[in-house]
């Protein structure tokens, strides 16, 4: 069997273990795309990625199609018949390869007496391809592809908007990198990428940034092994130029994995980090990156929240705050993220949120700065956060970001487009 017929089973159990099993697409991609050449594995993402995105509609499809719900221990191949009709439906692959490469895949899945059953399915949806759609199309949770709980809490915090924000999380992510400050200047490093042929644009708003015209891997980059640039998105990008590290202060990154923005730091400043994340693993990326761009940090896997676990007693003279949360404002990233999360989880992640602040913010020096980051575009977690911290306790002084940001909405809120959705408050505690 080809590696191109294994890729549509590999994408149907993948996402049946996203799905279904509540498994981050982030962990499983990695698994499934073992040994596959890197066409293939482009492929098995396009088609996860896509699946993930359009899920309602291709939901609401098989309603129609399907005579009987594939349940139980033939519910992977419910799984099987939306990578087929994605394919059918949104990529460029011919009508007829598609479908004989979907069925075909029943053979790895051990199934072959399903094919004329798949293979009937996927033909009607071929004839009844525009009907269908129209019928979608009167299904809010299917015309914008994101579940009801959060499409009406984007239309409460941004009623002006909230259509272009759920549009925006339908489309894939731009690749940003970002300069290493210490090894060249931005332009420097642009100057490096045209010599290469590699297209890219600059923005002012975000100094240390360049966008890609179109993602690549990163070993084709000038001097990436080396530490030239990270991959990093331009609102991520902020956190470290917000904060303003300063040479030989102490500095703490609080839930710092992966690591971008630890690195960062240190990019900008000889300074003492301390980075701290409750995920071993997470925090091992951390180490690799910092290995990779040649600077060193105090790495501990410690609860943020409870700093008589871990804390020392030297307070910091910054601290980045880039707290857990939703994660709604990299949904573009993480499609996976739509159907992971639930409305109630918004609520204990507000309350971690609060416990996280009100522990760390002790360990700040009199005079410090605090930089609270999510990348979230819900306001529970961002401006309603802040702005109960700032009414709950008086040594904190409010520093706008923006012409608009003020102690009763305080704080800069991103929404995905040029950049990913990121909110940042800037908090100095009272000398």
């Amino acid at each position: 069997m080809s590696n191109v017929q294994n890729v549509r089973a590999l994408a149907a159990e993948t996402l049946y273990n996203v799905v279904d099993k509540g498994a981050s697409l982030n962990q499983e991609l990695p698994f499934a795309s073992q040994g596959l050449p890197p066409k293939d594995k482009a492929l098995l993402q396009q088609i996860c990625y896509g699946v993930l995105r359009y899920l309602p509609s291709l939901e609401n499809y098989c309603q129609h199609l399907v005579e009987q719900p594939l349940k139980g221990k033939r519910r992977i191949f419910q799984f099987l018949l939306y990578v087929g009709i994605y394919q059918l439906q949104h990529m460029r692959v011919p009508p007829h390869a598609a479908i004989s490469e979907t069925v075909n895949a029943l053979g790895q899945m051990r199934a072959l007496g399903l094919k004329g059953l798949i293979n009937a399915i996927l033909r009607s949806f071929q004839r009844q391809q525009s009907e269908l759609e129209e019928k979608a199309k009167q299904i809010p949770v299917c015309l914008y592809n994101h579940p009801n709980w959060f499409i009406k809490q984007v239309q409460a915090a941004y009623p002006d908007n909230w259509e272009a924000l759920l549009e925006e999380n339908q489309q894939q992510a731009p690749m940003w990198l970002r300069v290493n400050q210490a090894q060249y200047s931005t332009q420097e490093y642009s100057e490096m990428l045209t010599a290469n042929d590699i297209e890219h644009t600059l923005n002012p708003q975000f100094v240390d940034g360049i966008k890609l015209a179109k993602p690549r891997d990163v070993f084709s980059l000038p001097e990436f092994d080396v530490g030239a640039c990270s991959v990093q998105d331009a609102a991520a990008q902020l956190a470290a130029r917000f904060l303003a590290p300063q040479a030989d202060e102490y500095i703490l990154d609080a839930c710092a994995a992966p690591g971008g923005k630890t690195c960062h730091i240190l990019e900008l400043a000889d300074a003492e980090v301390l980075a701290l994340d409750s995920d071993a693993t997470r925090l091992e990326r951390v180490k690799q990156n910092l290995t990779r761009i040649g600077l060193g940090a105090d790495l501990q896997c410690a609860d943020a929240s409870q700093p008589h676990t871990w804390w020392d007693d030297q307070q910091f003279d910054r601290i980045l705050l880039d707290v857990p949360c939703s994660a709604t404002g990299v949904i573009r990233r993480h499609p996976d993220i739509k159907w992971l999360r639930r409305a109630s989880d918004i609520e204990d992640l507000a309350k971690l949120q609060s416990d996280i602040l009100n522990s760390i913010w002790p360990l700040l020096k009199p005079g410090g700065t605090m930089i609270y980051a999510t990348c979230s575009v819900l306001p529970q977690e961002n401006q309603q956060q802040v702005a109960k911290f700032l009414a709950n306790n008086s040594d904190v002084e409010h520093i706008p970001l923006h012409d608009n940001d003020t102690v009763i909405n305080p704080g800069l809120q991103l929404l995905p487009g040029e950049s990913d959705g990121f909110y940042y408050a800037k908090l100095v505690k009272k000398a």
